[in-house]
């Protein structure tokens, strides 16, 4: 059996050249070098890169600077470290930077692919392609001396009480109730209030709502934002009513629409009281009706046959008394939305479309909230003509004059905890759960402990609801236990003390929450939440920023949270996250948008077209 030839190694070619050998046996001779360099190569200690000249995108330039293909070795005998560090610091920060893009591409993708394509309008007027062109035209005027001023005084104003305004042809902002051309009885009414001075948002509000203007209005809790569409929509079904006075079956001429009972109540109480001091000063009624669920539609009824001017009313029993003819909205002008935001993120977005249709000509609309984030700014501007958006403050930043406390308390003590809590403030207090069942529990606890206590959840019905709301109004209750259905507007007088039992999901519930205190001008209130290892982490370094961002005491277990998007907090124009507003995240870590995609995701195929509740057929 024949040996394998052996090959011999490093034979140079002067060699084979020189003898008459075969070569077959031979290796071609490497030099060290070359070996040393092949061996780097395998061991991945060499990084080799090649340009390509792209002349479809580079300019000359840099075209002639990538026709040369260059080799970068991983050990630069030849360069010194310091010049060597420098390049490497170079190279990170260009990684970094392409990062930061690649996070803002994404961002926007995310943001296309959520947004709402169809605008927020009338089934009618999407599908004639009804547009309005130009705002409604009112009779009021500002005061020649206003008109006068130049707009730089203007503009120093809105500076001063940092006023952030937007929009064409802006009117100007009026520092006077008596300058806005308020009739006796109104300005009787506020003085009586203790309001001598409107509010930031009402210097700049009143005058757009009263010039015609569709507006978008954005400030903290506690503001005044109530005032900047209750006084116009009385002043103009004033007017209505001295022209023209309103016959049996019509009107209403003005509509408000709030989210939830109580704030539908709060608000019709403030119209009658404005209305009441008018008649006191020799003006027509207006009449006014609240249309909301838990209460007898007669009631409603009585004064719609009588011919009504305003109407408040929830989403749910509005759409009950348009669908049975009840009440129509053929002479409506005037459309207000609180808590805008709620109403159209909550799922109530198809039933206000639904509303829109039952117009019969252009509506003046207002949308007011404390917490709008861009998302819906956007998608509500599809509604409005010309719109102006004020913003008092960031949207959804919580109230400077609430001092916030957090307090790491395990599940098992928190309603024991209570009490220790309750002793920090003298009556009345606000406390707040999640669950109707947490609420129960806390109300029966305090009663047990000698508390005056009441509460109220959606499983209670009005009659009790409105008894407990009523009871802690005028204080002769010191705790009201409640839900997020206390939480969105409601203005309780002198509350010193709000407890968040639990930590909401959504950062803007808590932000509403605590408003719920500090409310008054000159007035402090305090905000005491518990956490444990139960809340979400999303939702804690949410409230950590916001923390950060009101200048409060930030507990040591909050700081010591963080996460890797932080670094892309401060990106692009908007802090935070552009779908919820929640401070700590980014949409593409967004709890709340997954949550709603999913549920979106789970709802294909099971909805009935043919139902009423189909808006779209």
């Amino acid at each position: 059996m024949e040996k394998p030839p052996v090959k011999r190694y490093y034979r140079r070619e002067e060699e084979s050249e020189s003898d008459g050998e075969d070569d077959s046996n031979y290796v071609p001779y490497v030099p060290v070098k070359k070996r040393r360099k092949e061996q780097l190569m395998k061991l991945g200690r060499i990084v080799q890169l090649t340009t390509e000249a792209s002349s479809a995108n580079k300019s000359s330039s840099e075209n002639e600077h990538d026709e040369e293909s260059e080799e970068v070795w991983g050990r630069k005998f030849n360069i010194s470290l310091l010049d060597q560090h420098t390049e490497l610091k170079k190279i990170a920060e260009a990684k970094k930077v392409s990062a930061v893009e690649k996070q803002l591409k994404e961002e926007e993708k995310i943001l296309e692919s959520v947004a709402e394509k169809k605008a927020l309008m009338g089934v009618a007027e999407l599908a004639k392609g009804i547009q309005y062109e130009d705002p409604i035209q009112t009779s009021w005027k500002p005061p020649a001396f206003v008109l006068s001023r130049p707009e730089t005084r203007h503009a120093a104003l809105r500076q001063k009480l940092r006023i952030l305004v937007e929009g064409e042809s802006l009117p100007p902002p009026i520092a006077s109730f008596r300058d806005m051309k308020f009739p006796k009885g109104v300005l009787v009414g506020l003085q009586k209030k203790g309001i001598r001075r409107p509010t930031p948002i009402q210097v700049q509000g009143l005058p757009t709502v009263l010039s015609g203007r569709d507006l978008i209005g954005i400030a903290f809790t506690g503001s005044g934002k109530t005032l900047v569409f209750v006084l116009p929509i009385i002043m103009f079904c004033l007017e209505q009513e001295v022209r023209l006075p309103f016959i049996r079956n019509e009107g209403p001429y003005g509509l408000i629409i709030c989210p939830s009972r109580e704030l539908a109540k709060q608000t019709h109480d403030i119209i009658q009281y404005f209305c009441n001091h008018l008649m006191t000063s020799g003006m027509p009624q207006i009449r006014t009706c609240i249309a909301i669920g838990g209460t007898p539609v007669s009631e409603a009824i009585d004064v719609i046959q009588r011919g009504v001017h305003i109407m408040v009313a929830t989403p749910g029993r509005l759409m009950d008394m348009l669908d049975k003819k009840i009440v129509t909205l053929d002479w409506c002008r005037y459309l207000v939305m609180d808590e805008a935001d709620r109403m159209i993120d909550m799922g109530f977005e198809e039933d206000v479309r639904t509303i829109f249709s039952f117009f019969k000509g252009q509506r003046q609309t207002l949308l007011f909230s404390a917490t709008m984030p861009k998302k819906i700014q956007n998608f509500a501007r599809s509604a409005l003509v010309k719109p102006v958006t004020i913003n008092v403050g960031r949207a959804g930043a919580a109230s400077m004059n609430v001092t916030q406390e957090v307090e790491y308390v395990k599940q098992e003590a928190k309603i024991v905890y209570l009490l220790d809590c309750l002793q920090k403030t003298a009556p009345p207090v606000l406390i707040f759960a999640e669950k109707k069942q947490d609420v129960d529990a806390i109300h029966e606890y305090l009663l047990l402990k000698g508390v005056e206590a009441v509460a109220i959840h959606g499983g209670k019905d009005q009659e009790e609801r409105s008894r407990a709301v009523e009871g802690f109004r005028k204080q002769e209750k010191d705790v009201l236990v409640a839900t997020d259905v206390a939480s969105k507007g409601l203005d309780f007088s002198n509350v010193q003390h709000v407890i968040n039992y639990d930590m909401p999901d959504d950062v803007e519930n808590y932000v509403h929450r605590i408003g719920r205190t500090g409310r008054s001008e000159g007035t402090k209130g305090l905000a005491t939440t518990f956490i444990n290892k139960s809340t979400d982490q999303s939702v804690l370094l949410d409230l950590k920023h916001l923390l950060i961002e009101a200048k409060q005491k930030v507990p040591p277990f909050l700081a010591e949270l963080c996460s890797e998007s932080e670094k892309y907090l401060d990106l692009g124009d908007s802090q935070g996250c552009s779908y919820c507003g929640g401070l700590g995240h980014r949409i593409t870590e967004c709890l709340k948008l997954e949550a709603v995609q999913s549920k979106q995701a789970s709802n294909i195929g099971r909805r009935d077209y043919l139902s009423n509740t189909a808006a779209d057929y």
